[in-house]
Parts: structure tokens; sequence; C-alpha cells
């Protein structure tokens, strides 16, 4: 099968939901290796990919205290159009900031303003989609009912990015919330098989009680799917789309 950008960035997706799932002990690296030799022999075209493989393996050093690595990885980044100055803010990087080679290869980042507002909304919804996860998980605890509640996704932007780092991030977003909703969709029903299996064999089954916890898991489905519907990305009118140097280092606050 004869690669193309869009068939890389499906591979990407699949390698990043498996390294959220399973972690790299299990998953390992070789799956981003392999999107960035591919992306690689694309060309131009392919260069944003290369770069999000290569991002996403100095994220991965820097967890694991490769210093030499990640500042490589991202170096390599950088070159192929990585500008996600917003997630070089994140706490398993900053310790990379008081290196002279990392704060080189971050004057060399350009991006506009538009594409920085979008920057801190896919990361801001990453974290809201982490939340959301952990509180369904308490909110569906003890349910009676067999019912499965998904967890909702606000919808990716549709603007055009000025620069082409942006579609790194969308995909890493579209990754999370995979993986989350995955996590949520197995939990979900392996509570309802368990309570259909109840519902079958035990005679005390409290069926008052499990029509109750459908309604109330119905009524917090319906103002999830409102809340992730209302934090749709809105681009800002006039935000500037000239390209210009990235906030000085350290001057970012990752979005909580």
């Amino acid at each position: 099968m004869v690669d193309t950008v869009n068939s890389l960035a499906t591979r990407l997706h699949e390698v990043l939901v498996e390294l959220l799932t399973k972690g790299p002990a299990v998953a390992g690296t070789r799956g981003l290796h392999d999107v960035v030799a591919r992306a690689t022999a694309l060309g131009p075209d392919g260069a944003w990919l290369a770069a999000a493989g290569r991002a996403s393996l100095g994220e991965l050093a820097c967890v694991q205290g490769q210093v030499e690595q990640a500042i490589l990885h991202f170096e390599a980044a950088v070159s192929d159009g990585f500008n996600d100055c917003v997630a070089l803010h994140i706490d398993a990087v900053r310790p990379l900031h008081r290196d002279p080679r990392f704060q080189a290869l971050y004057r060399r980042i350009r991006i506009t303003q538009a594409d920085l507002d979008e920057f801190f909304w896919l990361h801001q919804e990453m974290q809201i989609m982490s939340r959301d996860a952990q509180q369904a998980a308490v909110d569906n605890m003890g349910r009676l009912d067999t019912g499965v509640s998904l967890l909702p996704q606000a919808p990716m932007p549709t603007r055009e990015p000025n620069t082409p780092g942006v579609l790194i991030t969308r995909i890493d977003l579209a990754a999370a919330q995979t993986a989350l909703q995955q996590a949520v969709i197995k939990a979900e029903f392996q509570r309802s098989s368990g309570n259909t299996s109840l519902s079958l064999i035990d005679d005390t089954w409290d069926y008052p009680r499990a029509r109750h916890d459908a309604w109330h898991a119905d009524e917090l489905d319906s103002r999830r799917l409102q809340a992730a519907a209302a934090r749709a990305f809105v681009e800002r009118p006039g935000a500037n789309t000239m390209i210009i140097p990235c906030p000085p280092l350290g001057s970012i606050t990752y979005p909580g």
C-alpha cells in the first residue's frame, strides 16, 4: 500500500492511542519511528507528520529523563514545522528550558496569534476531557441500570490553520479523545454486563433503583453533551495571522 498524508495521519492517531492506553513500556516507540520514516519519504507534504512523530518522541524522552535524545527529537521536529509552543511548557518539558540548545531551537519557532489561540484551546480541551472522564467514573460508580454512557467530545476546529503545526496538535487531541473514550466505554460495558447478569439471577434486584439510576444517567449525559458542544472552538475576530516569533520561553502557563 502506498503511503499518503491521510493514511499516515490515521496511522499516527493509532500509534498515539496505543501509547496512551498501554503506555510506552508496553507499546514502545517503534510506531512513532515508523511514522517518521514513512512521512519523511513523502517529502515536503509529509514534513508535518514527521514533525509530529519527532515531537512525541521528544516528550517521551523527557518523561524518561533522556535529555540528549529529547533535544535531538525536538530540534528535528522544529525543522519539520513543529511550532506548538504551548506543548513545550508542559511539566515534563520544563526542565529543558535551562538548556541553551533548547533555548536556541525554541527561538526558531514561528507562529500566528490565530494559531496560538487554537493551540491553547486544544490543550485546554485535553485537560477538560481528562477531568470529564474521571468525573464520569465517579458518577457511574454503583449504578444499577444496564445503560452505557459515552464521553461527549467537543467538535474539532475546522478553520484553515496558518501553520501546519496546528494539525499535529489536532491529532494529539483526537488521540486523547479516543483513548479516554475507550477507557470509559470499557468500564461502562463491564458495569452494564455485570448488572445484566445480576438482574437475571438475583430476585432481590432493585428495579426501582435501576430505573432511577438510568434516568439520572440520561440527565448527566445530556448535560455533558451540551457542555461539549458549547466548548466548540470559536476563532477570535481579528486574530492576527502574521507569522511572528512565539511568546518568550517560560512565559506560557500550560492550561490547567
